[in-house]
């Protein structure tokens, strides 16, 4: 049974995450941008760097006072520790750099949130959304890690989305591949990522098969059980004409 205590604290946990919803998105997005723009152009100039270099901080400080807010407010702390550890692993990011594309989480937790409530509405967003973002975001590191390694073959950002399109698919062609630990730590997190996409989509399409036959078998039941009734109200009527006629000689 909860106490006063857990019920107002789990009352300013969801008041904090409606309120802050807006907010996480554009610290997001600020982020993404920050990474991105470096390592799509290399030349920038320095002040724009720094630009981006203090973004990226202030993004990473926004991160860790979200999570202890959160942690805070949560009515059960100890609980929310161990099923949050990727928000933890968050505020760590900085000492490892080659697993900082896990603020991806974030972004998309925003948009699992805000996709409707329907669940096959939001499994399809949900699905696109992750696979554009962990795409783009694949391509960026695994060229920021590439492109001035010796007999590197992805030193481009075509080159880059197209190793991503090959490896997340599990085609690989193996006409381009990471040549640095960074790299291949970037391979293998895309490589799962692929699994699990391919089979989220697989259950999504399971699912929606599944839904239409028992759609389909209700609507035939339903048919049958009006014809069945229909059947049975001409049979009462005939045989109230048959008492109704008069016994014959």
């Amino acid at each position: 049974m909860s106490t006063p205590t857990t019920s107002t604290r789990g009352a300013r946990y969801r008041a904090y995450e409606h309120r802050s919803e807006r907010l996480a998105t554009v610290v997001a997005v600020l982020w993404l941008v920050a990474y991105a723009l470096p390592i799509l152009q290399p030349d920038l100039p320095a002040p724009v760097r720094t630009t981006c270099h203090v973004v990226r901080t202030a993004t990473w400080v926004a991160f860790g006072v979200d999570y202890l807010l959160r942690l805070g407010f949560s009515p059960r702390r100890g609980r929310f520790f161990l099923t949050h550890p990727l928000d933890l692993l968050l505020l760590v990011l900085p000492m490892l750099q080659p697993l900082r594309l896990l603020r991806l989480v974030t972004v998309l937790r925003l948009l699992n949130q805000r996709a409707g409530t329907r669940l096959r509405g939001r499994v399809g967003l949900f699905v696109v959304s992750a696979t554009i973002l962990i795409g783009f975001c694949a391509a960026c590191a695994v060229l920021d890690a590439e492109r001035d390694a010796p007999d590197a073959t992805i030193t481009t950002f075509g080159e880059a989305v197209w190793w991503v399109v090959t490896t997340i698919t599990t085609v690989g062609y193996g006409d381009y591949s990471p040549v640095t630990a960074t790299g291949r730590v970037v391979a293998v997190g895309l490589m799962l990522a692929g699994i699990a996409l391919v089979g989220v989509v697989t259950g999504s399409l399971a699912s929606w098969f599944l839904d239409e036959v028992r759609d389909s078998s209700g609507a035939d039941a339903e048919a049958t059980r009006a014809d069945v009734a229909q059947l049975t109200e001409e049979v009462r009527r005939l045989r109230e004409q048959l008492a109704a006629r008069p016994d014959t000689p």
